[in-house]
This record gives C-alpha cells, structure tokens and sequence, in this order.
C-alpha cells in the first residue's frame, strides 16, 4: 500500500517537477506573532497574500520579508523590529547562514552552533539544514485552579538541491491538571489524542510528531506530510479547516500557474476511532485487537484573483469511509460530490461539502471577509422559515495601521446551523480522532468577536480581546419525527462563554517568545432539553473556566 502511494508522489513530481525555483518546508500555524505580522505586511499593500491557505512555506515567507525590508520605511520602528527578528530567523531560507549569539563553532559561511537560540546551522551548495531543541511551558493560575502546560522536543528542516525539503517536529506536551482540549470541549485550544492518569500521575499527556517530504518547481509543489491545516479567513477560529485538531498525513499539491490563480488539493488518511467489529478480533493471547474504520479526506481551493487584492475561494471536500483509498478522489481538480453520486448509487452517501471565501485588501490599511462552510444545501429550503441549509458562515473586517500605525483593529461574526460538520454516519463525520475540523464552536453556534492590538516598542505587543460565544441545543443527527433540518436554529441557549483577555508578547530572540495574560471569563451551562446545566458546562469546557473567572497565564516558548 506505501508502494502504491509513493508511485503517486513520483507520479506528480515527473508531470510537474520540470522547473525548479524554490523550497517547501511549512511555518506551522501555531507561529501566530508571524502569521499576523505577514497580515499586516498585506495590509500595508507591502506584499500580496493569499490568507485564506495557511501554512505558508518558509521559502515564500522569506520572500515576503525580503520584500517589506526593501520597503521598511513605509514601517514604524516597532514594525522594523519585529522585521529584523523574522528576517534572522528565515536566513537560511534567504540563501544566508543563519547564526546566533554566543557561537560555539562556526565554520566560514557553512557551519554555526550558537546557544541563543540553541541551534545547529549547516549551508553548503547542495545542503542546508537547521536542527534545534523545542521547549515551552505557560503556567496557569485561574479562580478554580493552578497548572501548567509544558512541552518538548526538537525539529529539523532541511532543503536538498533546489527542490527538495523535509522537515520534522516532534513534541510531548504534559497538561498538570486535566486536559484542555477534548473534542468535545468549545476551545481554540490545540487537540491532542490524550492519554490520562498515566502511571498513576495527575494530568494528561500527548505526543504530536509533524513534518514530511516536498517538492517544488517555479509554479507549484507537492508534498507528503503530515501537519495542520487552516482554510478560511479569520482572526478567532477559521470555519473551513480551523487547524486545531491533532494533525493527519496526506498528499498535498499546491500550483500557482499564473498570477490570477492558485490551487490547492490534499487527500488526507483521517482516524475515524470508529470499530469495525468485521475486522476486529481476539488474538492467541486472548487480547481484543480492536480496529478502526477507514477514513478519508479529500478537498480542493481555487482562489481567483480577478483584480489586485481580491481574492475569491471556492473549493469542495468529501470525507469518505468504509473503502480503501478511491483513485477518483486522487484527481485533484473534481467537484466530489459529482463523483459521490456515481460511486455510490443506490446506498448511502459519503460526506461531502463546499466553501466559499472571498478577502478584500483593496483599500490600504482595510481587510475585508467573508467565509463560508456549506455543508448540506437545498434550494428548497431558502425562504422556508420552517426549514434551514447546513452553513457555517463567518464576516468580518480589520483595520491594520490606520489611523495610528502600530494599531490593528478587527472584529468578526460567526453563525452556525445545527447539523453543520455533523453526519448520521459516525465514520463520516467532519473530523479526525473526534475532533471537528470546522469552527471550534463546532454546529448550533454563534460568535461575536472584537480585538485590538498595539505595538508600543520594539517587539511588544500588547492586545485586548473580546469574546461573546453561544451554543444552542446540542442536537444528535438521528432521523427521527422531526427532520433534522427543521431544528430550531438557537432556539435555547445550552453553554454560552463572555471572555475579556489581555495579553502581552515579546520576541527578545528569533524563534523564542515570552508572554503573559489576564482573562476574566463567564462561562454558564443551562438546564435545557431534559438535561442539568452542569452536565452541558462539563461537556463544553475545561474545569478551569468554569463559572466567572480571573485567570493569569504566563511562560515563554523556544518552537512554535
């Protein structure tokens, strides 16, 4: 089977690899100081990006800084500093040998082991390589408890030739307390397959190993991966792909053939923690060797580009089960539920969907949006007040820049029938290891988001956020005398979170950040639908929040 799907990554590398330009080796999403810094560069009309398709490779950050710093007039002083920190940590990428302070060796222009920040640096005309420790831990101090959350472990990314690049993240996160981001639980938090209780300790561990192998020529890539996504537009949780659940191998194609469009495809290899009890059996030593049920991803993005900083997404997926890999949703450029209706005539379908995003940066200094999640949509349906499509739907603006500079403003609504990301099939649901791959307040939903955020010096950032999130009755999808498109959409509140947060970062080193916060939150659960207030806030949110809360967090992290 391995065989079959490297044949495929050999496949796509002779048909596209003819041209070489650049390297792809990800900037993970949890790197969130750059990713806004990259939004505001856009902003400023300094660079042009597509924000809907995250993560960005390091290869075209490094070009996107290189850009801003032949333009750094146009920045503040506290811009220019966060410019140079992010322009030492791409370096590498940048054709330069990345260095540090206080080197323990260096080697002309080929070799650098420095201790701030820890690393191993090699550059020559065929290899270059980074190989650095990961480390981090935030301590938390709320109204109901004190812990922490630490993590290690250590990365590589490496680039061979002028086409090829790997890179690897491994690390272990320990939880003190209780896990903060069970799938269940309505949090940005990142996800993790968590073990609990382990060896008699308190708390909950889990591992997160990510990385992969890529391709790239001047207008594309291809990679084998296995890493986090983000689709959609957003600046508190995206509704296509938020990213946030644990991380899924897949093949990934990304093309950008001529300026007016980009396309991107992946096919990813889910866990659907679904038994198949036809396959599962008691081995000789009497153990049951459960076996889960097979489970796929596959989705696609065209953005269009019909004048300079507009951007139009549209794009579809299918999560489909039950089957080995299907060769149809291997072709990149399908609309999939087409291919779901020839394949699987007759029986029940598999799980398919649509987006749409649309990003305006036309006007300097203002970024517009909209995104949206079709899940399951009836023409039939609009203007039935009895009766509602299955959406996800996400607006909102952001002001970078203007009218003081090193201010950024936004706000954003999001708003989420029932049913959405949900299937009456559990091995097709939208999500991997149960946790939902759309919008983290997952169906049933609303949001009402504000933030504000200020660099006062060098790279301090300070920034206010508001949080007003609701959900609505926690429907299961059963077909029952009611049809489940007929279910009142926020009817009744079941958990509803108030959240005021003020944070401060600072980026002292590249690739090292320290940090600091305070949140007074309101989180309720209500007595509705048969059920005890309590049993909804249990289900919605960690212990910590629950209630109204004062809680203090602080730490620093080497790794994002």
């Amino acid at each position: 089977m391995l065989k079959k799907y490297f044949l495929v990554f050999l496949f796509l590398f002779a048909l596209f690899g003819n041209k070489l330009f650049s390297q792809t080796a990800y900037e993970h999403i949890s790197n969130t100081d750059l990713y806004a810094f990259i939004d505001d560069l856009a902003s400023f009309h300094l660079i042009e990006v597509n924000t809907a398709i995250k993560p960005y490779s390091r290869a075209q950050i490094a070009d996107w800084l290189a850009s801003a710093d032949q333009q750094r007039a146009a920045l503040s002083r506290p811009q220019q500093a966060r410019l140079d920190i992010f322009l030492k940590e791409y370096a590498l990428e940048a054709g330069k040998l990345k260095t540090g302070l206080w080197e323990l060796t260096k080697q002309a222009d080929k070799l650098s082991v420095h201790v701030v920040p820890p690393e191993v640096v090699w550059r020559d005309s065929l290899f270059r390589a980074i190989l650095r420790p990961i480390y981090g831990i935030r301590y938390f101090s709320s109204t109901n408890e004190s812990f922490y959350h630490s993590y290690g472990g250590a990365e590589a990314i490496a680039y061979v030739g002028k086409g090829w690049s790997g890179y690897a993240s491994l690390r272990d996160n320990y939880q003190s307390f209780e896990p903060l981001a069970m799938p269940n639980y309505l949090t940005l938090e990142a996800g993790g397959n968590y073990k609990i209780g382990v060896q008699g300790r308190t708390g909950a561990d889990y591992s997160e190993m990510r990385g992969g192998l890529t391709y790239s020529w001047d207008w594309g890539s291809i990679a084998f991966i296995k890493d986090h996504l983000q689709w959609g537009d957003a600046y508190n949780g995206s509704n296509i792909l938020s990213g946030r659940n644990p991380s899924f191998p897949m093949v990934k194609l990304q093309l950008n053939p001529v300026k007016w469009l980009e396309f991107e495809y992946f096919h990813g290899w889910l866990v659907s923690q679904v038994i198949d009890s036809s396959r599962s059996y008691i081995t000789t030593n009497g153990d049951y060797r459960a076996i889960f049920r097979e489970k796929y991803i596959a989705a696609n993005m065209y953005t269009f580009k019909p004048f300079k900083r507009l951007n139009v997404s549209v794009g579809n997926s299918i999560v489909y089960s039950d089957v080995p890999v299907q060769p149809a949703y291997l072709i990149p450029f399908f609309f999939f539920k087409s291919l779901d209706h020839t394949l699987n005539k007759g029986i029940d379908n598999q799980n398919s969907s649509m987006f749409l995003n649309i990003s305006s940066r036309q006007i300097r200094h203002l970024h517009l949006f909209v995104s949206v999640f079709v899940d399951e949509f009836s023409v039939s349906r609009i203007g039935d007040s009895e009766r509602h499509n299955f959406t996800s739907f996400k607006g909102g603006l952001a002001l970078t820049g203007w009218p003081v500079k090193d201010l950024f403003l936004a706000g954003e609504y999001t708003r989420t029938t029932p049913m959405t990301y949900k299937h009456r099939v559990p091995a097709t649901t939208y999500a991997t290891n149960l946790f939902n791959l759309g919008h983290y307040l997952s169906d049933n939903s609303e949001e009402y988001f504000f933030s504000v955020r200020y660099a006062p010096v060098s790279t301090l950032q300070l920034k206010l956020n508001y949080t007003y999130a609701v959900h609505g009755n926690d429907y299961n999808y059963v077909r029952g005398t009611t049809p489940v498109d007929e279910f009142p959409v926020l009817k009744e509140k079941s958990w509803s979170n108030t959240t005021i947060a003020l944070r401060a970062d600072y980026l002292p080193f590249p690739n090292i950040r320290v940090f600091a916060a305070y949140s007074k939150g309101d989180m309720q659960g209500y007595a509705v639908d048969g059920r005890e207030a309590a049993y909804y806030l249990n289900r919605f949110g960690a212990d910590y929040l629950h209630g109204k809360t004062d809680t203090f967090v602080f730490g620093f992290g080497m790794g994002f």
